[in-house]
């Protein structure tokens, strides 16, 4: 029978063998959030379309021509959130959260959609892990977020990245430059595409993010946003460039970069790789100090960041950085007959409450059919009960690995349990952490 039908375009399946990469890297990216004082936020798939037109803007290609937009059956227009920091300011000012202690830090593993041709490290199902600072003005807030995005490539291993970073000052500076622009793009205006065309006199600073090669050769000789920064601007940037030498954090400047969404204002920055292709932006993000004020709240100076879960495991599967191991079944107890099959299952639910993973035959296997399974998932220990355990209460558990077998008591088979793998804890430790990677401990014994 042929199959259905196979997942959308752009869209990708995550696999169980291919999830423990995922959650290796979710779980680092929260974990070193937490530390710099980070909590959750959570918010909806959709939103109500202006949100982001306004928030995003309308002259972006976010915006113009990747938006996932439809009318419900209430006839009001939907969009499927292509970006998480408007759905994020919305909730804040909505509930009402910056009228108490600031700065606010919320951090968000999210999907996001945008309509683009498919690729590598580019989809348009695609995932993040995102960050918002709110509530600071200062280069301190700015060099945190930046040490914030460096920590978690250093614990995720991740070498080889450049730091890019760039200023687009403020509204008052950058009316100085747009107009530069606009006099510069008008000598070309003939041959940018059709969409800069009309960004001329709307924002001609989106024509230097245009994808057509025409429109990126003609941006080359474009004037530079660094050489029009007002006196403020400039101080803030060159006191980040200060932070991040203080902090060891290696950069370069870039005047190129601009990002791709309206509410972006002074410090941008990007950690850029050369092992993935066209698609080399990892992380990108920046100060959007005027977009909560855009969306009806109070003026509150912000910054923030997302990075691409995607591209992130592409990155580090091509340049080999390491993966723990997936963790090991602790013990698959097998069964002979009803009775046997019970007492198994009862087993199994008492270890696992106790924190080890432990599978029993839910199939109807053979015995040996069940030792086969045992050693193709990986368990640590096995047994078999059948009638003659039942009787003497006694059971040969097996290590899979070392071959060795030690007969215990049915009703202290849990503890017989935590005892050894307590010992393999504790030879892991002695032995530099190397064989903790993929192993289950019970929360009682973590450390």
């Amino acid at each position: 029978m042929a199959i259905l039908t196979k997942a959308p375009r752009g869209t990708q399946d995550v696999l169980p063998e291919q999830s423990a990469k995922w959650q290796h890297v979710e779980r680092t990216a929260l974990k070193v959030s937490e530390l710099f004082g980070f909590k959750e936020i959570r918010f909806p798939t959709f939103e109500h379309t202006e949100l982001f037109a306004r928030g995003v803007g309308d002259s972006t290609d976010v915006v113009q021509k990747e938006m996932y937009t439809f009318n419900d059956k209430g006839d009001r227009s939907i969009t499927l959130r292509p970006e998480g920091t408007a759905g994020t300011m919305r909730a804040l000012i909505e509930h009402g959260v910056l009228g108490g202690a600031l700065p606010v830090k919320v951090s968000y593993l999210t999907s996001c959609f945008r309509y683009e041709k498919p690729q590598a490290g580019r989809l348009r199902e695609f995932h993040q892990f995102g960050a918002e600072l709110v509530g600071a003005a200062s280069p301190a807030a700015d060099a945190e977020m930046i040490a914030m995005v460096s920590q978690i490539f250093d614990q995720l291993q991740i070498e080889g990245l450049s730091l890019e970073i760039n200023s687009i000052g403020c509204p008052k500076c950058r009316a100085d430059y747009n107009n530069a622009l606009r006099e510069y793009f008008r000598s070309h205006e003939e041959e940018l595409c059709e969409t800069c065309r009309g960004r001329l006199d709307r924002n001609p600073m989106r024509i230097l993010d245009c994808k057509s090669p025409v429109c990126s050769k003609i941006a080359e000789g474009a004037p530079v946003i660094l050489d029009y920064l007002c006196d403020d601007c400039r101080e803030h940037f060159e006191e980040l460039q200060e932070r991040l030498s203080d902090l060891g954090i290696e950069y370069t400047v870039n005047p190129t970069i601009v990002r791709g969404l309206d509410y972006y204002t002074r410090t941008v920055f990007e950690f850029v790789s050369n092992a993935i292709g066209a698609q080399g932006t990892v992380c990108g993000g920046g100060r959007y100090d005027g977009l909560i004020e855009l969306l009806g709240g109070p003026a509150t100076p912000s910054i923030g960041f997302a990075m691409g879960i995607e591209r992130l495991l592409l990155l580090m599967e091509k340049t080999g950085v390491p993966f723990p191991e997936e963790g090991s079944v602790d013990i698959y107890v097998g069964s002979m007959g009803r009775r046997a099959s019970l007492e198994a299952a009862n087993i199994v639910n008492s270890l696992r409450a106790e924190g080890f993973r432990a599978e029993s035959d839910v199939v109807g296997r053979s015995v040996k059919a069940q030792m086969k399974y045992a050693d193709k998932i990986g368990a640590v220990f096995s047994c078999i009960i059948g009638d003659s355990e039942l009787e003497n209460g006694k059971v040969a558990v097996k290590n899979m690995k070392q071959g060795t077998s030690d007969e215990v008591e049915l009703d202290e088979l849990i503890e017989y349990i935590y005892e050894n793998r307590l010992g393999d804890v504790c030879g892991a430790l002695e032995d530099g952490f190397s064989d903790l990677d993929g192993m289950n401990i019970p929360p009682e014994i973590k450390f």
